[in-house]
C-alpha cells in the first residue's frame, strides 16, 4: 500500500514539473504565436509586392503594400478601389494561379465600353487622373453581371485584366491595398 501512494505521488510530481518545464512553456508560447499570425493574415491583412508594371504609374515593381480584408467584410468593393484577387476561374483554366492586383472600375449591374481611349459607365466618361496612357483598344459595352466587378491595371495597355479574360467574382477578392510601406520615399495610403 505504501509503494502504490508513493508511486502515485511521484507521477503527480513528475507531472506538474512537466507542465512547469520551460521548454514546454516555450512552445507553447511560439505555437500560440504561430496561430495569432496566421489568423491576422488570414482575416485581418498581409503584406503583398508589386511583381509588374501593369498599375503605373500609381503603384511600381518593387512596392510593397499592406493589404487589409476587414472592410470588404461590412461593404463591398467600391470604383477606384485597388483589389487584390485569386486568379478567378477562367485564368486557372488556363493555368494562370498567381494573385493579381487592379483597380475596380465597373460595379455589379453597370455597363461598362472603352471608346477612344475613355472609359464609359452607363455612357458616361469615367475620370480617371491615375492613367497615365489611354487604352489603344476598343471595348464593347458589356453589363457587369451580379456579384461581379470590372477590373483594369492603371497601365491600360500593359495589363491582364478584365478587357482581356472578363469579370471578377467577389468571391475571389483578397481584400483592398491600403497601404504602400515600402519605398519608405513613396510611403502613402492608396
Amino acid at each position: 500500500m505504501y509503494s502504490i501512494r508513493y508511486q502515485a505521488m511521484t507521477i503527480s510530481i513528475s507531472m506538474r514539473k512537466s507542465v512547469h518545464n520551460p521548454w514546454w512553456q516555450a512552445t507553447r508560447t511560439a505555437l500560440a504565436g504561430l496561430a495569432i499570425a496566421a489568423g491576422f493574415h488570414t482575416f485581418v491583412a498581409e503584406v503583398r509586392h508589386i511583381p509588374s508594371e501593369s498599375m503605373t504609374p500609381t503603384l511600381q515593381v518593387g512596392d510593397q503594400l499592406i493589404i487589409e480584408k476587414l472592410s470588404y467584410q461590412m461593404h463591398p468593393p467600391q470604383r477606384g478601389d485597388i483589389v487584390v484577387f485569386k486568379a478567378p476561374a477562367q485564368l486557372r483554366v488556363i493555368h494562370f494561379k498567381d494573385d493579381l492586383i487592379k483597380r475596380v472600375i465597373g460595379l455589379p449591374g453597370e455597363k461598362v465600353a472603352i471608346n477612344n481611349g475613355k472609359v464609359f459607365i452607363n455612357g458616361q466618361p469615367l475620370a480617371e487622373p491615375y492613367v497615365q496612357v489611354p487604352a489603344i483598344y476598343h471595348f464593347d459595352p458589356v453589363t457587369v453581371p451580379t456579384g461581379h466587378y470590372y477590373v483594369l491595371g492603371d497601365n491600360r495597355n500593359h495589363s491582364f485584366d478584365s478587357h482581356l479574360w472578363g469579370f471578377l467574382p467577389e468571391r475571389d477578392v483578397v481584400g483592398r491595398a491600403a497601404v504602400r510601406f515600402y519605398p519608405v520615399t513613396r510611403f502613402s495610403d492608396l
